[in-house]
């Protein structure tokens, strides 16, 4: 009896182990453009954030970034989903206040200027639904470049001459997103 019952108990935590180890594997794969966050503040030891952008990093991987973000099409300003934004404070974009929230952060590159625009469409896949119709605000922003080629796009702040600054960079692309708090 006790020999039969060690044999369950047994078989059943042998079962239970090879279950949980099935159930392991059905993760996927670290995706090819991983998501990343950018905020400000940007110290880590700042709680409060005044504005905080979710967003892919693509990589260059040897193509143009002409290629990547057409010159003229609305851009999901990153990889897979579509860049969102969110606002803890009002904020002014281009003179225009933008109410505390979440948008979602698209833009255009035009060759020397580059469209920002804050969309109130949210949980987007790429641009390929955009519509105008659903723009808060836009700004041109001028491109600039630098020495420095940067392999995955990226978002960060800073604040300076009292504006907070948000910068994108892909390769050697810069823009600079002025807001005022």
């Amino acid at each position: 009896m006790k020999k039969s019952t060690l044999i369950s108990a047994l078989s059943i935590a042998f079962t239970l182990l090879i279950s949980m180890g099935a159930q392991a594997q059905t993760f996927p794969k670290m995706d090819k453009s991983p998501m990343d966050a950018a905020s400000y503040p940007s110290s880590y030891k700042v709680a409060e954030k005044t504005i905080k952008v979710v967003y892919s990093r693509p990589f260059l991987n040897g193509r143009s970034l002409d290629k990547l973000a057409p010159k003229g099409e609305v851009w999901r300003t990153g990889a897979n989903e579509a860049a969102e934004i969110t606002f803890y404070k009002t904020v002014k974009f281009d003179g225009k206040k933008i109410a505390p929230g979440t948008y979602t952060l698209f833009t255009i590159p035009n060759g020397e200027n580059w469209t920002v625009i804050l969309s109130s469409k949210l949980n987007v896949w790429g641009s390929y639904f955009y519509k105008e119709s659903d723009d808060i605000a836009r700004m041109d922003v001028p491109v600039s470049s630098s020495e420095t080629s940067l392999e995955n796009f990226s978002i960060a702040f800073d604040e300076k001459d009292g504006m907070v600054h948000m910068h994108m960079g892909w390769g050697t692309m810069r823009l600079d997103v002025p807001f005022a708090i």
